[in-house]
């Protein structure tokens, strides 16, 4: 993740009463996320470029795949062979809700 070797992030915006955020994450090439992923909020993914591969599905994602993960979705690990660069938008709709 984030801070790991090889994987940065640049929040590029914040709603601080969400907690919704966007993202760029740009994986430098044979980067990895070592983690099975879960998460509580929706998670919208678009790849700009390179490739990113699901090892535990043994699936590659290419440049212009969109991806759209709901709450508690598992995916990744991942590794970055060529390198990747994607943009994330993170958001929590029924937190969003509560604070109405």
């Amino acid at each position: 993740m984030p801070g790991s070797a090889g994987v940065w992030e640049k929040i590029l915006s914040f709603d601080e009463e969400s907690g919704s955020y966007t993202r760029m994450l740009k994986l430098e090439p044979g980067a990895r996320i070592r983690k099975l992923l879960s998460h509580d909020f929706w998670e919208e993914v678009y790849i700009i470029q390179g490739s990113l591969v699901d090892t535990r599905k043994k699936k590659t994602f290419t440049k212009g795949m969109y991806g759209c993960r709901p709450p508690g979705m598992k995916h990744g690990p991942y590794i970055a062979p060529r390198g990747c660069l994607t943009i994330e938008v993170r958001y929590f709709p029924e937190r969003y809700r509560k604070t109405r």
